[in-house]
């Protein structure tokens, strides 16, 4: 009888023990899936992690997202933000670091708060002494809906991005702008007292950022003697001649970048070629 007992007793820890194996061995869907989204900035990174609810049929903002309350800006765990390198928002400065993003919705208008504590979960235990950030931006009105919450970063270049919040039929856009010209102009220098020097990629620098054109010219000649058979030196040569105001070496360096680029059958620089020697011809 005691053996009997004994057995059923064993049987049934191992059916149950078995079906928490089965159970621990099951993977579902997250109800609000988790992106990071890593966008480079200049010379430097800002990195996004959230979690991207959906509206599933329901009212999101003033009802799911109540108004005038602090919002985790997604879904789950903080939302964050690591920026490699100092950044304004909105005009705002802020050192480099990764901070939690927490926003205020309203109709019109909400709040953006940058948060030092990234370690939390939702908005439960935010803690307004902890912001590095806070102000309002405008609420827009996107033209479709958006079903899934969406954080993007638009409109880049080498010096500014725009963050756009979009859920449902609201839009919100925070600015985002670098200045690390002083950090490229240093390193600019400093590679050129070494052995290899960086002539073309310091040359295009300063010709697209307007900077001593001079100086551009005179990399960018020795970046041609190094490499004269290269049809893209020979264009920025050409381009940066035209700007210089002359027209006639512009042409000739521009020729020279066409009959290489031919030679090499480069569509790309027998049309960037051939528009330089039209305009100095103009």
């Amino acid at each position: 009888m005691k053996a009997s007992r004994f057995f059923t007793i064993a049987f049934a820890a191992a059916t149950l023990f078995t079906a928490n194996q089965s159970f621990a061995q099951v993977k579902l869907p997250a109800a609000s899936s988790s992106q990071t989204v890593t966008q480079g900035l200049g010379i430097e990174k800002v990195t996004l992690n959230y979690s991207r609810p959906s509206m599933n049929g329901r009212k999101i903002f003033g009802e799911l997202v109540p108004y005038n309350e602090v919002w985790r800006t997604g879904a789950n765990t903080n939302t964050t933000l690591t920026f490699e390198g100092d950044v304004s928002l909105n005009g705002h400065k802020l050192t480099a670091g990764t901070y939690a993003l927490f926003t205020i919705p309203n109709k019109s208008e909400w709040t953006i708060i940058i948060s030092k504590n990234t370690k939390q979960w939702g908005a439960y235990a935010y803690n307004q002494s902890e912001d590095a950030l806070r102000f309002n931006v405008k609420a827009q009105t996107s033209a479709s809906p958006v079903e899934t919450f969406t954080i993007s970063f638009d409109n880049v270049t080498p010096t500014d991005a725009v963050l756009s919040l979009a859920w449902e039929k609201t839009l919100v856009k925070v600015d985002l702008k670098v200045d690390q010209k002083a950090k490229i102009l240093a390193s600019i220098d400093e590679a050129m007292q070494g052995e290899k020097k960086p002539y073309f990629a310091a040359a295009q620098y300063y010709f697209n950022n307007n900077l001593d054109l001079n100086k551009a010219l005179n990399w960018f000649d020795e970046a041609a003697k190094a490499q004269p058979k290269a049809a893209h030196v020979l264009y920025w040569k050409a381009k940066a001649q035209l700007k210089a105001g002359d027209k006639k070496g512009a042409i000739e360096t521009a020729t020279k970048g066409l009959e290489v680029a031919t030679a090499d059958k480069n569509g790309e620089y027998i049309k960037l070629n051939t528009q330089v020697i039209n305009a100095a011809k103009k």
